[in-house]
């Protein structure tokens, strides 16, 4: 079920080549760690170096801040890869902050972050959630108060991925706490050793992504340069983080498509050998015709997913498409991944066996990125 290059309309040969030197270093340098990146709950940093060094951590950066200057789709095809391969979410969320740096950070902000970004010198954490405040940004409570040539920031942070990895967190907090939305700004903490007042609490244990450190994260006093305002200006936190949600939702919905497709795959052939009663499972009438269910579900998804990702590469993927990817793939990939994993018997809940892990992995897809509950209130809104 591996999908082919004409299933992928905007990939042409270069990006099927550099797709092809991606697998094979997904293959051979992670997937054989996973394990013990799962029971430590992070993954290591050298892993982000060597993808750095290759050229595959953001490919799509412009060479003058490190990286090659190449089309989104490059990077769509990375996170397409990890998805495949059963990494998590982490390097998303670093692909995210490079763009919000990219595409709003001053060009000295641009010139010092970007090439330990692309080089995977440095990752990146994105702090939004707190404890009372999901979705709702405006109701931000994390403060930072002007003081001369910093701010001072106070607060707290919860779910967030990258949390005691990253060397580099964009904070949103309230630089005008009676402004709103308007009083929102994003501000960039160096973290790549110890800061005073900064502190990173505990690793959250989830029920998936076991791989990914989730973490906690507390401001008490933390003084941060003034420089490190992303865009250099107070207020324009809100407008920035609305501004990059078409492509962040749209990233969940490459991760479903290509687990869809990596699960469907492994259920055909567990099923055509596992025996019962005499004959294979994939001979019983249900089995097959479930298994098609799935495989045209499938290719439904990559059909729009690519849709999507074509209509980002000539720039016009409105909010409402990327919400509809959002809500749509996260809900497919539950609903498919339930009927494969039932497809495995006793043995799909043994978390030894990948669709056990790929099932509980895929609950966050319909709660991350904005729940798919907000995406269907957005869609509503434009109708």
């Amino acid at each position: 079920m591996t999908p082919k290059l004409h299933q992928f309309p905007w990939m042409d040969a270069d990006i099927e080549l550099f797709r092809s030197q991606l697998r094979r270093f997904v293959e051979a340098e992670m997937v054989p760690r996973l394990p013990t990146w799962r029971e430590q709950g992070f993954i290591d940093r050298d892993i982000w170096r060597q993808m750095g060094e290759l050229g595959m951590m953001l490919p799509e950066i412009p060479e003058e801040y490190g990286g090659s200057g190449a089309s989104m789709a490059y990077q769509a095809v990375v996170i397409d890869e990890l998805a495949r391969a059963e990494m998590p979410m982490k390097h998303s969320v670093h692909s995210i902050v490079a763009h919000y740096l990219l595409e709003y950070g001053t060009e000295d902000q641009r010139r010092r972050w970007l090439p330990k970004l692309a080089s995977g010198e440095w990752i990146t954490a994105i702090a939004m959630t707190e404890p009372g405040c999901g979705s709702d940004l405006k109701t931000l409570r994390t403060s930072a108060v002007r003081d001369g040539d910093h701010y001072v920031l106070n607060g707290a942070k919860t779910f967030i991925t990258n949390g005691s990895t990253a060397q580099l967190v964009l904070v949103a907090c309230k630089t005008d706490p009676a402004a709103g939305a308007k009083g929102v700004s994003l501000i960039a903490l160096e973290v790549d050793g110890e800061v005073e007042g900064f502190r990173v609490g505990r690793v959250l244990d989830k029920i998936g992504q076991k791989s990914a450190d989730t973490c906690e994260l507390f401001f008490d006093n933390v003084r941060v340069p003034a420089a490190n305002l992303i865009g250099g200006v107070e207020g324009q936190g809100f407008i920035q983080m609305m501004s990059q949600l078409p492509w962040e939702r749209l990233i969940v919905a490459v991760a479903a498509a290509a687990v869809i497709e990596q699960a469907l795959e492994q259920t055909v052939a567990y099923t055509r050998e596992r025996k019962m009663f005499g004959h294979t499972t994939f001979d019983f009438q249900n089995t097959r015709f479930k298994l098609a269910e799935c495989a045209t579900t499938a290719h439904i998804l990559r059909g729009f997913v690519n849709d999507c990702i074509q209509r980002l590469l000539d720039g016009t993927l409105d909010p409402e498409a990327a919400y509809m990817a959002k809500w749509w793939a996260s809900e497919q990939q539950g609903k498919v991944l339930d009927e494969c994993l039932q497809c495995f018997g006793g043995y799909g809940y043994m978390n030894e066996y990948p669709i056990a892990r790929m099932y509980t992995d895929a609950r966050i897809q319909r709660i991350y990125g904005g729940t798919n509950e907000l995406m269907k209130e957005l869609i509503a809104r434009k109708l």
